[in-house]
């Protein structure tokens, strides 16, 4: 390993030990907080210090092992080079493992997420592809065990959906969902086809973390305008009976968020003043993600929305991920909400990347 991770690590033994005393000291046992606060700390630096112990008792063993390989005993000398052969892959394979506990975390992996489908190109049948996409992660929510509300919906013609803005929560739905923001692109014969021609229509998906509070950016009051109008659609049981759903925008940047799901005026606007911060927060993100990714790639893909990420070709049955260039043939599993099978890939590939730009 290199020298920087190295003294990351011998770094991190050192604070590990140091916890350690301090958990036994009386006044750090009466504070309740910081004793809870160490304790932590201490959890999250048991694993990685672990196996730095590991890695470090494994290349002592080697060292000793090279040592063997020199002795004049031709049976000891051939121990010694299988061991060694053994030691230093199980060396390469610990240092592997060491680096990933090393990788920052995204802070947002626990939240909730708005998960956003906006139909794209092809009029109505990029209406109903937006309305497939929905009820394929509505079938990932439902095998997650997590909980998906509509917040707000536009829909289209035929039973598609122009735009709809969810809100699911649930364990890590941020970290399962977030590569899935992009363009997908969907080719296949619509019902309305009557010479059985392929067509070509895409939807956009926007993931955002739901922030904790309006405790992570300040909006100030005067620069938002909040109109109300009576609920429609999904979410909108109690029709033309009450003005109770709530449209905010932001007048500084032109954004503007609704929500029309609670039958209460005052929880539709705490929830679409949650969206607007998810929404401005993500804008600062994508900024910083871009200047660093002027040195690296610092995600899979590039995270812009503009961006195709996968296309689904329902005459071959087909799924294809062009991030990483993997093709599947289960499109009807896919739809199921079974998209593990790209998700797992794609995270280790973000993995990979990371690692990557800690040899740099």
């Amino acid at each position: 390993m290199i020298n920087s991770i190295l003294n990351r690590l011998s770094e991190v033994a050192e604070r590990f030990q140091e916890i350690e005393i301090l958990l036994g000291q009386p006044d750090v046992t009466k504070d309740q907080s910081k004793y809870i606060s160490l304790s932590k700390e201490y959890s999250d630096l048991s694993p990685i210090v672990s196996l730095y112990r590991e890695v470090l008792s494994v290349e002592q063993t080697i060292e000793e092992t090279i040592a063997m390989v020199k002795d004049q005993d031709s049976d000891i000398r051939k121990l010694a080079e299988s061991e060694l052969e053994e030691l230093r892959k199980k060396l390469s394979n610990l240092e592997e493992d060491l680096k990933k506990l090393l990788l920052p975390e995204d802070p947002d992996d626990s939240k909730n997420v708005f998960l956003e489908i906006r139909a794209g190109t092809g009029g109505d049948e990029a209406a109903l592809f937006s309305r497939d996409l929905f009820r394929m992660y509505q079938r990932l929510a439902e095998r997650n065990k997590w909980k998906i509300e509509i917040v707000s919906l536009k829909e289209a013609g035929h039973g598609g959906f122009k735009e709809l803005v969810t809100r699911i929560e649930g364990n890590e739905v941020y970290r399962q969902l977030k590569f899935e923001a992009g363009v997908h692109r969907v080719q296949r014969v619509p019902a309305t086809e009557s010479q059985g021609r392929i067509h070509t229509s895409a939807c956009s998906v926007a993931v955002l973390p739901e922030m904790d509070g309006l405790l992570d950016i300040e909006i100030d009051k005067n620069d938002i305008r909040v109109d109300t109008f009576r609920a429609s659609g999904a979410g909108g049981q109690h029709v033309n009976k009450t003005d109770s759903a709530i449209r905010i925008t932001h007048l500084p940047t032109n954004t503007v968020v609704e929500c029309q799901d609670e039958r209460s005026q005052h929880k539709n606007k705490a929830r679409a003043m949650s969206l607007l911060q998810a929404r401005l927060l993500n804008v600062e993100k994508e900024k910083q993600q871009s200047e660093q990714a002027e040195n690296r790639r610092d995600l899979v893909g590039s995270g812009d929305r503009s961006e195709r990420i996968r296309t689904y070709n329902f005459p071959q049955g087909r799924i294809t991920d062009h991030r990483i260039n993997l093709t599947l043939y289960k499109l009807d599993d896919f739809l199921e909400g079974n998209i593990d099978v790209v998700i797992d890939p794609l995270v280790n590939e973000y993995q990979a990347d990371l690692l990557a730009s800690i040899n740099e």
